[in-house]
């Protein structure tokens, strides 16, 4: 605020728990104070301190100081000082809106390398797994196939060995009769023919 000028020299002394003020003529006048949690009195009027002659003027604003003189100083109505202080304040805003937007579009950015990171990780540990699964499955398979091939082959053996066995075994029968057969053609022939033999020399 800028410096008053004294218009009146009034020395006017304080009263403690008195308010002292200038009304539209700028006469002084006081009024007692009501503190916290107290009511205001009706007796309790406001009461003239000091009439004065003097006459306000437009663009100046009145006062009373620690002295008790009456001082006036021009009004700053444009308010120049508010609006440095408010451009002040805007730019300051706005400077830190724009640190904040650097922060949070750095975050994003970190956050979305992160999240592609892995991304790509979970990528390649599933690769790595269908791989693994896939390996898995062709040896499973593998194994499968080389144990219904051993097994089939082992049966084809079995069939085969049993069949020559049976073979075999038909073929030793077959021999068998047929050497029972001529043996016993054999000795009927020798019987019929010792019997002949007797018939013919009994006859001579």
């Amino acid at each position: 605020m800028a410096k008053g000028k004294r218009i009146l020299k009034a020395g006017i002394k304080r009263e403690s728990g008195f308010l002292y003020y200038l009304d539209s003529n700028l006469n002084v006048f006081k009024v007692k104070m009501v503190r916290g949690g107290e009511k205001k009195k009706k007796s309790d009027k406001k009461q003239l301190v000091l009439k004065t002659d003097l006459s306000r003027a437009s663009g100046f604003l009145y006062y009373i100081d620690k002295n008790g003189d009456i001082y006036q100083v021009a009004a700053s109505r444009g308010g120049t000082a508010r609006a440095k202080k408010n451009a002040r304040r805007t730019a300051a805003r706005k400077a830190a809106a724009k640190k904040r937007t650097k922060k949070t579009t750095k975050k994003k950015a970190t956050k979305k390398k992160a999240t592609k990171k892995k991304a790509t990780k979970k990528k390649a540990t599933k690769k790595k797994a269908t791989k693994k699964k896939a390996t898995k499955k062709k040896a499973t398979k593998k194994k499968a196939t080389k144990k219904k091939a051993t097994k089939k082959k082992a049966t084809k053996k079995k069939a085969t060995k049993k069949k020559a066995t049976k073979k075999k075994a038909t073929k030793k029968k077959a021999t068998k009769k047929k050497a029972t057969k001529k043996k016993a053609t054999k000795k009927k022939a020798t019987k019929k023919k010792a019997t002949k033999k007797k018939a013919t020399k009994r006859r001579k």
